[in-house]
């Protein structure tokens, strides 16, 4: 089943904080990037949650800047906290983005973005959100850059499988705006926002791994 990615962990009563499906995901995600990142420029993370996305991937992509955020301000110390331990100094320090506002605050990186990354995120909020998310890289991404959208996904209007029955219902039950999203709908609202679907790759779970570029 895939795992609520809010559903964190804080050792010790520490900043940091753990999120377990981010060790177990992000080694296939890891892979993904290493074939699809575009030149060396900033990587904005949307929706970094706990931080250890950023700090693992961070050290892979030595020539890029990760730039963490979160639109929970409780999040932004554990980010903070990971980027300080990881072995990178390529992390920026996490803002607070709500993916919902037209006005992201990105002016200090708007001019070196190559890649905007999210996972595990529209589906545990509402799909405002991820409207926010596909119209801001229409408008941001570069020709030659890339969204990378990481989750589990309907096919058809159906979960894959039974456990993810089960995850999109206690989604829906704990905020009736929340769900797993069609991936047809998903591809449909980013190609209005000037974005096509390059790969889609199945991931571990029955998670998808999505890459988007920019119309040309």
């Amino acid at each position: 089943m895939t795992t609520d990615k809010s559903a964190l962990e804080t050792p010790g009563g520490m900043a940091r904080r753990h999120a377990p499906a981010t060790e177990r995901n992000r080694g296939p995600i890891l892979g993904i990037l290493r074939d699809v990142m575009p030149a060396p420029g900033t990587i904005l993370e949307v929706a970094s949650g706990s931080g250890q996305h950023g700090a693992w991937f961070a050290a892979a992509f030595p020539q890029h800047r990760w730039a963490p955020s979160d639109m929970d301000p409780g999040t932004l110390a554990s980010i903070d906290a990971w980027g300080r331990d990881a072995p990178a100094e390529n992390i920026l320090p996490a803002r607070l983005l709500d993916t919902t506002l037209t006005d992201w605050p990105v002016s200090d990186i708007a001019d070196d973005l190559v890649a905007i990354f999210n996972a595990n995120m529209i589906h545990i909020a509402p799909w405002e959100a991820g409207l926010g998310l596909l119209a801001a890289a229409g408008h941001m991404l570069p020709a030659h850059g890339i969204l990378f959208l990481y989750g589990p996904f309907l096919r058809g209007g159906q979960p894959l499988s039974e456990n993810d029955r089960q995850f999109d219902h206690s989604l829906r039950a704990r905020d009736p705006s929340w769900g797993l999203r069609d991936l047809e709908h998903v591809i449909a609202e980013a190609r209005s926002n000037g974005l096509e679907l390059s790969r889609k790759m199945d991931m571990p779970a029955g998670n998808l791994s999505l890459i988007f570029r920019p119309q040309t």
